[in-house]
C-alpha cells in the first residue's frame, strides 16, 4: 500500500494506505470520519484516475497490517449508499474496505432495491460482487453469498449527488460565518466590560460606569449587519 494525505477535519492531514492492484484502502482508528468533505472528493477523484490499473484478488484471509491478527468482515449501513461491507480488526487499528465499498459507503454508489435486482436478474444473469468480486447469480441471490455484499451499481444521478453534498459541505466549512464571528466578538466585550465594571463599582463605589469601547463595538457590527 501507498500513502497518500487527505485534509483532516479539523486541522492537520490524515494519511490514508492505498492499494490500486487491491482497489482498497486501510482506514487506521477512525480515520474514515475525520476526512472533510473535500478530503472525500479529492480522494474520489483519485480512484477514478486509478481505475483501470491491473487488478488483483483479495487475499484470503485478510490480515491486519499493524498486528496481523486476522480481520473480521462486518457490515453497516450508510445514510446515502446502503448497506457496505468491510474487514475490521478486534485490537481496534482500523479496517480495510474495498473503494467500491467505500463509493457505496459516501453515497456514490447506489443500492439496488429488489425490484430492479429482478429486473436487471431478466437480462443479466451473473454479475461480479463490488465487495470481493464473487460472482453472484442475481437470478436466485440479491447479495453475494460469499460476503454478503447488497447488489449496488455505479448510478451518475447518485454521483453527481455526492459530489454536490460534499461540495457543498466543504464550501459551509471553509466559509467563515461573518455574523456569527462579529456576535462572539460582542459578546466577548460584553463580558470583559462587565467584568470590569465590577471591578470598579467594587474599588471605587461608582455605579452606572459607561463602556465607550463595548458601546462602540456594538454600534459598529449594527452598521456592518445592514
Amino acid at each position: 500500500m501507498t500513502k497518500h494525505r487527505f485534509e483532516r477535519m479539523h486541522h492537520g492531514e490524515v494519511a490514508i494506505d492505498l492499494c490500486f492492484p487491491c482497489q482498497a484502502i486501510w482506514f487506521d482508528e477512525f480515520e474514515s470520519v475525520q476526512l472533510t468533505p473535500g478530503g472525500i472528493v479529492e480522494l474520489f477523484k483519485l480512484i477514478h484516475q486509478h481505475r483501470d490499473d491491473l487488478r488483483l484478488p483479495l487475499g484470503n484471509p485478510l490480515n491486519c497490517p499493524r498486528c496481523d491478527d486476522k480481520l473480521l468482515h462486518g457490515l453497516d449501513v450508510a445514510k446515502h449508499g446502503g448497506k457496505f461491507n468491510y474487514h475490521r480488526c478486534l485490537q481496534k487499528h482500523g479496517r480495510f474496505t474495498t473503494f467500491a465499498q467505500f463509493m457505496i459507503e459516501k453515497g456514490f454508489v447506489r443500492q439496488l432495491s429488489p425490484t430492479e435486482v429482478t429486473q436487471l436478474s431478466a437480462k443479466v444473469g451473473i454479475v461480479r460482487c463490488t465487495g470481493c468480486g464473487a460472482p453472484v447469480d442475481i437470478r436466485k441471490d440479491h447479495a453475494c453469498t460469499h460476503c454478503r455484499a447488497p447488489i449496488a451499481i455505479l448510478d451518475a444521478d447518485a454521483v453527481e449527488k455526492a459530489l454536490a453534498r460534499f461540495q457543498h459541505a466543504e464550501t459551509r466549512r471553509t466559509t467563515r460565518d461573518v455574523e456569527a464571528l462579529g456576535d462572539a466578538i460582542v459578546m466577548r466585550e460584553r463580558a470583559a466590560s462587565h467584568q470590569q465594571r465590577q471591578q470598579a463599582e467594587t474599588e471605587t463605589g461608582l455605579i452606572d460606569v459607561i463602556d465607550l469601547v463595548s458601546a462602540g463595538f456594538e454600534l459598529v457590527w449594527q452598521v456592518i449587519r445592514r
